[in-house]
């Protein structure tokens, strides 16, 4: 018979749920696992604000039933099929953490089913194997509150460098509101349509420090930037050779190439140092097209290739932690009520992999 699992994802303004199939083999590299549903219901603030805490969790609150109603529908598995039900436990936002991991726990009690409590991060890199069919990559994690180079060793996801302040995604968010663009989708996604119009490079700061890098400087510089180029103030940064003025969609296109050349520079040197030829993507601004073709040259460069989903599987999603929980479920791994508690920091290599022993 195969597994079936529920998963639950609100670890930000995303809150997703996902039903997955697992055949009845044995675990393997990747599972020809089954989506069987995969919905999600996005908090969307006005331009130029960022999502509170507690509003999120409201949003999460209000949605969380319907949305899981919708995956069983869609899904057509009933509750009483399921093996398991799949939360994030972590890391993230507080009070939406706390609205999910109640969510599941109630109808874990409901249908008499056991908890499995799944880090945000492996999910993103077990349903991105799981999809590309990656074997052992070296993994970029970038999405709004994390930014991580990762590659496995000895059952565990290993982190070989990281940001030393604000995460990829949240730069860009931040930026988004100082331009006051809409946060619909994505304020990602907006800053970059705005940057494929750019055509000149403003040199900002390139903050690169052995396998880590820092994005807090480089936010602050173009901030002030574009607050310059708003109120018309004199600065010879905002003037191209030709004398016209440096437009939004100029600063947009010089942030992103800053930003993902230093993303490809701690990356290539973690591939170099594990001897790897693969470099998956994963994470919410795994979107971004111009990332993915930056990356995509460097592995060439070097032999390799480059691995990375759509939006369907790179945004949080619920199906992540259906697939994550799943595997640690089919292991052993079960989490009892009072070990279910959220928690804000949740390094990725706290966890013990048990479902690989490559």
């Amino acid at each position: 018979m195969p597994y079936y699992s529920l998963g639950i994802e609100g670890s930000a303004n995303k809150l997703g749920v996902g039903v997955i199939e697992h055949p009845q083999e044995k675990l393997a590299a990747y599972n020809h696992a089954r989506v069987l549903s995969n919905v999600r219901d996005t908090y969307v603030t006005p331009p130029g604000e960022g999502f509170l805490p507690r509003d999120t969790a409201r949003h999460h609150r209000n949605w969380v039933v319907r949305l899981i109603r919708k995956a069983l529908d869609e899904s057509q598995i009933p509750p009483e099929k399921l093996d398991c039900i799949c939360f994030t436990q972590g890391p993230g936002m507080g009070a939406p953490l706390q609205s999910v991991v109640i969510a599941a726990r109630t109808v874990a009690q409901m249908w008499r089913l056991p908890l499995v409590g799944v880090n945000h991060c492996i999910g993103h890199i077990e349903m991105g194997r799981e999809i590309t069919g990656a074997t052992n990559p070296v993994v970029l994690y970038v999405s709004g509150g994390n930014t991580q180079v990762i590659a496995y060793s000895r059952q565990r996801y290993r982190i070989f460098g990281e940001t030393l302040d604000i995460a990829v995604g949240n730069c860009l968010d931040r930026f988004a509101r100082t331009l006051r663009i809409p946060n619909d989708p994505s304020p990602g996604y907006n800053i970059e349509q705005l940057a494929k119009k750019g055509q000149h490079f403003v040199e900002l700061p390139y903050t690169v420090k052995g396998m880590d890098l820092s994005m807090s400087g480089i936010l602050e510089y173009v901030d002030g930037l574009a607050n310059d180029l708003f109120n018309g103030k004199k600065n010879k940064q905002l003037v191209k050779p030709d004398g016209s003025k440096i437009t939004v969609e100029d600063l947009c296109f010089s942030l992103q190439e800053c930003i993902f050349a230093m993303l490809v520079e701690i990356t290539e040197r973690a591939m170099a140092h594990v001897g790897s030829k693969e470099v998956l993507i994963v994470g919410g601004v795994g979107c971004n097209e111009r990332l993915q073709e930056m990356m995509g040259v460097m592995a060439r460069d070097r032999n390799g290739n480059i691995y990375a989903t759509d939006e369907r599987f790179c945004i949080d999603n619920g199906i992540m932690i259906a697939h994550a929980g799943l595997l640690a479920y089919r292991t052993g791994k079960r989490t009892t009520l009072e070990e279910s508690v959220c928690t804000q920091r949740f390094r990725t290599d706290e966890v013990f992999v048990s479902w690989r022993d490559d």
